[in-house]
């Protein structure tokens, strides 16, 4: 997919392959690219195909659950399969034991359990973890699912994004009060947002889980907004507030580790091309 320079319209894409499928992907790519809904006209004006063709490629990729109309039946947005498969990918990283080392590493320094995340939807989902020796713990695997408006990681990835991100994305997921600490007001949540866009870390202060104390830093990325955060859990009876902003240093220190494990990736890759 490349820029075509000599299209009046900047923002134009050719969808280039050397097979159908091959330029279906390369669609899916310009809808992935932003987070938005896309209507047909848009799509047309982006690429320069013509009504019917695209069309036709929308139908064939809503038809395989990688692609859905939402809305107003008229807005094209990502399938369920295409996000399962999104999904898979974070899970099964090529770089997953690059990974799991800095996590082991982390919970060797400060002896409580630790996770990857990312966020998939209105979800954030556990990449890998590794739990603490110590007795009392909470056991949360790889592909468990936590909400985003009371877990720190899903405070982290909601600060990243715009305003009318956040509310397009909390306006459709039920705000359920898991405890009675858990903000269901979009008030409530917009505020702690500004607070971690400020602090530069979250906090789960059991809003999620009682007796359950986490917190969250990102991992940053040098390609934009970054979709992994680490961060720590514990029993509040061995972790509070204060302690837990303690072990920030060791978060950011293993979330800088992470990121040059995916800035060594995107170097091999641009060496490769």
């Amino acid at each position: 997919m490349k820029v075509v320079n000599t299209d009046p319209k900047p923002d134009a894409v050719e969808l280039n392959g050397d097979t159908p499928t091959m330029r279906l992907f390369a669609l899916l790519e310009v809808i992935a690219a932003k987070d938005q809904r896309h209507a047909l006209q848009d799509l047309v004006e982006q690429t320069g195909l013509p009504k019917p063709t695209l069309h036709r490629m929308l139908q064939q990729l809503e038809s395989a659950g990688l692609l859905r109309r939402e809305g107003d039946s008229r807005l094209y947005g990502i399938g369920t399969r295409l996000r399962r498969l999104a999904e898979n990918l974070l899970l099964n990283d090529s770089h997953h034991g690059a990974r799991h080392a800095v996590l082991r590493h982390l919970v060797e320094e400060i002896g409580e359990s630790c996770n990857l995340t990312a966020l998939t939807g209105s979800e954030v989902v556990y990449l890998d973890r590794v739990e603490t020796a110590a007795p009392l713990r909470f056991y949360l695997h790889p592909g468990s699912r936590v909400p985003v408006h009371c877990s720190a990681s899903g405070k982290i990835f909601l600060a990243q994004m715009t305003p009318a991100q956040r509310r397009r994305l909390l306006a459709n997921v039920p705000l359920e009060a898991y405890t009675p600490k858990t903000l269901t007001e979009l008030e409530q949540i917009e505020r702690e947002v500004q607070r971690v866009r400020k602090d530069g870390f979250a906090l789960d202060d059991e809003e999620f889980l009682p007796g359950l104390l986490c917190i969250a830093a990102l991992v940053p990325s040098e390609n934009g907004p970054s979709n992994l955060c680490v961060a720590v859990q514990a029993p509040v009876m061995r972790l509070d507030v204060e302690k837990a902003k303690q072990l920030l240093p060791a978060l950011q220190r293993a979330a800088q580790a992470l990121a040059r494990i995916d800035a060594d990736e995107d170097t091999e890759r641009r060496a490769q091309a």
